[in-house]
């Protein structure tokens, strides 16, 4: 299930890498046209465009390296009693609903579709991440409160 997990995360990343790339280069062109330069002193629209070009340019950079990343990355197979750490997937219980969370180096907060479920992507900045580190299946976690009921 993690392997499909990945490749779906993976393609889902290419995809946006794809749109972004494209919206950053009709951005630059947009700030290099001679049409968009300033007709007076109040006259922004260079410098707006300019402000969007070098904004995608790095979200663009950003997005490369979580792509990078994930080409790289392998993610571990949980035994049903191991502690959660970096890789794993974990089923839990929020206000009488089932969550998936994937613990991952990088795109967190992007929500993958897999088999009908919904699996949120955190990352080690996430205090999400950072409270379900070393919990096992049956642990509660208080704030959000949220019951463990499978680590995969």
């Amino acid at each position: 299930m993690k392997s499909a997990l990945l490749e779906l995360i993976r393609s889902d990343l290419r995809l946006r890498l794809d749109r972004l790339s494209k919206a950053a280069m009709e951005a630059h062109a947009a700030a290099t046209d001679p049409g968009s330069k300033a007709e007076g002193k109040y006259d922004t629209r260079s410098l707006e465009a300019s402000y969007l070009a070098s904004g995608q340019a790095k979200q663009v950079e950003d997005l490369a390296a979580a792509v990078r990343t994930f080409d790289a990355l392998s993610l571990p197979e949980y035994a049903a009693d191991e502690a959660i750490d970096a890789g794993a997937l974990v089923e839990a219980e929020l206000a009488g609903e089932t969550v998936y969370f994937l613990l991952v180096p990088a795109a967190g907060g992007l929500e993958i579709s897999h088999e009908g479920c919904e699996v949120t992507l955190l990352t080690p900045a996430s205090p999400l991440y950072q409270k379900l580190l070393g919990h096992r299946t049956g642990d509660r976690l208080e704030e959000p409160t949220l019951w463990i009921t499978e680590v995969i």
